[in-house]
């Protein structure tokens, strides 16, 4: 929210210079995130008024004008287009100095001569607008630096405020003053609001139906306006150095409300109603068509102001188009509502929109706050549009208006929150300059107890907590000691069975891999791209941020993809991510919560290696995808195992699912080229695995080193294709005596010699024993072991 420096020192003006008093703000929770000049300084500008318009000899775009300054006449020169006789606007003389130390000097336009500058409000300093020169009120040959500044110095600033959402009763100029009040101990000088009489009896009905949602309504008719009155300087310039532009008297005022006193209001012509306001709910095929021309339709979730014809507005979000204050209007309706910030909260993002009035509504407005600021919007608006006011007709549900509750506040509580010993007369002291009414007060064996209501206004205040927070506040943040806790730390546990996911991030990243953190939230067209096989259900959100966040995974590897594109649309043509997070499975049996499941993932693509010299530049493959499981299961201290995968969505030639004890823990290889296209990326690799598995230690073991020689015997086998090397490696692992201390598959051959349907592997023994040298009768006998396994459980022969 932005607010005039000097509007503030209007209600309200401690002794404090401009850097103190935003200092004192920021530190009492109002933060201050910025600021700038109101307007900048000028000097030999004149209010001028232009006797005669002709145009210039030789230029279509410029006017050659007369302009008096109340004594004498001068010739200017103007390309402004509302430029004409009889206007009174800024001149500046010959000699005059604008912002930016601009110097008006004698000039020559196409061959005229010119004696000075008629100026646009953006020439001097004072708003943005530079379409025309600007159109005064004031008298003829007054210095117009004197005047602009008469209410308000122009050595003026522009504050912005960015309050948190529990401090709506700070969005007005009001509520600002008030805190400054309470921070210095000083009286507030608030405008004197006296009601308005009625001088006619005219009024409109108004029905309140969504009653828990506006418990009060308050509208007024106002008859025979004049709305081709310009709104006086001293609104809009409020109004501009507050951030708001001028539209029209009637919208002018209510703005000029809403930031005084924080009330939102809105005015309808009166004409253009039918019947009567209904506060309901949106129903089926409601649609509306709001003030900035967008069409939209209403859903059942929506409080609308409404008329026998349908909706007119969006109740706490924006008036509709069609009913709206026109030019031409003569009869308005002026509206002054109380809307639960529950009912509002949400509306306006959810069609796209954010508004002052839906900004207020969703944090919550004074419900004792309407009435006052009807009396002040028709006060003001009378003063300048004229007309005929009808009485103030408030509708209002009492069983569905808001109570303030009754807080405790102890003493000892406050003290060991805030770590000090406070005395309990600044504790009334700041309680009564809050204007919190105290209902009882009491003495007990561990302090006084004070039982606590807070104004209206104060919508925030509901627990202890809060109550404590106020204190502190006006205490001073800074008063308050730094102690160092004298607290005892216990060691903390370490798990000796299982590594922390904080180890294995840093394993992986000792593995090359560069860590990402991803939404637990995707879209669900990739979601069932990459789910199309194994048929999980991802759970939807009530309530996403958008549509391409409106599930929750059920893997890592959607974000994963993601960053990976981003990446390279960024020229990484290469890297290697990273992620250890939950995935969301739908319950497993009678549970009825979702499965959440931690899980490890990767994903690489590119180069295998930084492009070099002696770099080959050959692309990472399956292998290196393995590699990294294979890693961190020898980190775990797994044995792990390999069959062919079956899911759509992996390259059935190129990749594999993972295996503990025949129990699928993950998988490993490339996407699919379908599920790449449809993906939009380039060929890449990833892995999965389940990280409970994974954060397994492994356990340690402890032998005597051999004394003896190691020897090797290699066996070539035969077996039908069919039967995978893993299962053949399996078979021996499992069947051969601690004799045999290695195996490895050093050859696959598949070609002349060997039948079509067979395969040839070449296996290497490595035998070793603890007590003796082994002879040849002994290797001969762990060989013929080996195939003797093979050929039983494998049907394998001897090549």
């Amino acid at each position: 929210m932005k607010f005039s420096e000097a509007w503030l020192r209007q209600w309200v003006n401690p002794s404090l210079n401009s850097d103190e008093l935003l200092f004192q703000m920021t530190m009492a929770g109002l933060e201050v995130d910025g600021t700038e000049p109101a307007a900048e300084a000028f000097s030999g500008v004149v209010v001028g008024e232009i006797v005669s318009a002709e145009q210039h000899p030789d230029a279509d775009k410029l006017r050659v004008c007369q302009v008096s300054n109340g004594s004498e006449q001068f010739q200017v020169v103007c390309g402004a287009p509302n430029a004409r006789a009889g206007l009174v606007t800024a001149f500046a003389q010959v000699g005059a100095v604008l912002p930016g130390n601009f110097k008006i000097k004698k000039a020559k336009l196409r061959g005229v001569e010119s004696f000075g500058m008629l100026c646009s409000a953006q020439e001097l300093g004072l708003g943005d607008d530079a379409d025309g020169i600007v159109e005064l009120e004031y008298p003829v040959g007054s210095d117009l630096a004197g005047i602009a500044g008469a209410d308000l110095p122009l050595d003026d600033l522009t504050v912005d405020v960015d309050l948190t959402p529990n401090r709506g009763d700070c969005l007005s100029l009001k509520g600002l003053a008030r805190e400054v009040g309470v921070l210095n101990n000083l009286e507030v000088t608030y405008p004197h609001i006296a009601p308005v009489p009625g001088v006619t009896e005219r009024t409109f009905p108004v029905i309140l139906e969504a009653v828990e949602q506006c418990p009060r309504y308050l509208g007024r008719v106002i008859e025979g306006v004049d709305l081709s009155q310009p709104s006086p300087s001293w609104l809009t310039e409020r109004l501009r150095r507050c951030g708001l532009r001028t539209i029209d008297p009637v919208v002018d005022v209510t703005n000029y409300v809403l930031i005084e006193q924080g009330q939102p209001m809105h005015a309808f012509d009166l004409d253009r109603l039918d019947s009567a306001i209904t506060v309901r709910m949106a129903r089926e095929s409601d649609a509306l068509v709001l003030l900035d021309g967008q069409e939209v339709a209403l859903d059942a979730d929506t409080l609308v102001i409404a008329d026998a014809s349908g909706p007119v507005a969006m109740a706490g979000v924006m008036g509709g188009k069609n009913s709206g204050v026109q030019k031409d209007s003569t009869n308005i309706f002026l509206e002054c509502a109380f809307f639960a910030p529950v009912a509002i909260a949400g509306t306006a993002r959810r069609y796209g929109l954010h508004t002052d009035a839906s900004h207020r509504y969703e944090r919550g407005v004074d419900f004792q706050l309407q009435a006052d600021a009807m009396e002040r919007a028709t006060d003001i608006l009378l003063g300048i549009v004229g007309g005929q006011a009808g009485p103030m007709v408030e509708t209002v549900d009492q069983a569905s208006m808001p109570s303030q509750p009754q807080v405790r506040l102890r003493e000892w509580k406050l003290n060991s929150v805030l770590g000090i010993t406070t005395d309990v007369a600044q504790v009334d002291e700041a309680l009564a300059r809050l204007d919190f009414a105290v209902t009882q007060r009491k003495s007990t064996d561990r302090g006084v107890e004070w039982e606590v209501i807070a104004p209206s206004h104060r919508f925030d205040i509901a627990i202890e907590a809060d109550l404590i927070e106020e204190v502190c506040r006006i205490y001073g943040y800074n008063n308050i000691p730094v102690t160092k806790p004298t607290v005892r730390l216990p060691l903390a546990q370490v798990d000796l069975q299982r590594h922390s996911e904080r180890q294995l991030r840093e394993r992986l990243a000792g593995l090359g891999l560069q860590e990402v953190v991803t939404y637990s939230f995707v879209d669900p067209k990739v979601e069932a791209i990459l789910n199309q096989s194994v048929g999980l259900q991802a759970k939807m959100l009530a309530n996403p941020m958008s549509s391409e966040q409106s599930v929750m995974r059920t893997s890592l590897l959607a974000g994963l993809i993601e960053a990976a594109k981003k990446n390279a649309a960024r020229q990484q043509d290469s890297g290697r991510l990273f992620e250890v997070g939950l995935v969301f499975k739908p319950p497993r049996g009678e549970a009825l919560d979702l499965q959440q499941d931690l899980t490890v993932g990767g994903i690489l693509w590119g180069r295998r290696s930084p492009e070099a010299w002696l770099s080959d530049g050959a692309a990472v493959d399956f292998f290196d995808a393995k590699g990294v499981v294979e890693e961190l299961a020898l980190w775990a201290g797994l044995t792990l195992s390999y069959r062919p995968l079956a899911d759509d969505a992996m390259h059935p030639g190129q990749s594999a699912a993972v295996l503990l004890d025949d129990r699928q823990i993950g998988r490993v290889g490339r996407l699919h080229p379908t599920v790449e296209k449809a993906l939009d990326t380039e060929q890449v690799f990833v892995f999965e695995l389940d990280g409970a598995t994974i954060l397994q230690k492994p356990r340690r073991g402890h032998g005597r080193v051999s004394r003896y020689p190691a020897v090797r015997r290699d066996i070539a086998v035969v077996v039908n294709r069919q039967v995978s090397a893993q299962s053949v490696m399996d078979v021996l692992s499992r069947g051969m005596d601690n004799v045999c201390t290695n195996i490895t598959l050093f050859d696959v051959y598949e070609g002349e010699g060997i039948d079509s349907q067979e395969k040839s592997l070449a296996i290497g023994l490595t035998l070793q024993s603890q007590e003796t040298t082994l002879g040849e009768d002994e290797i001969n006998a762990a060989a013929q072991s080996a195939m003797a396994l093979l050929q039983h459980h494998c049907g394998a022969r001897l090549r």
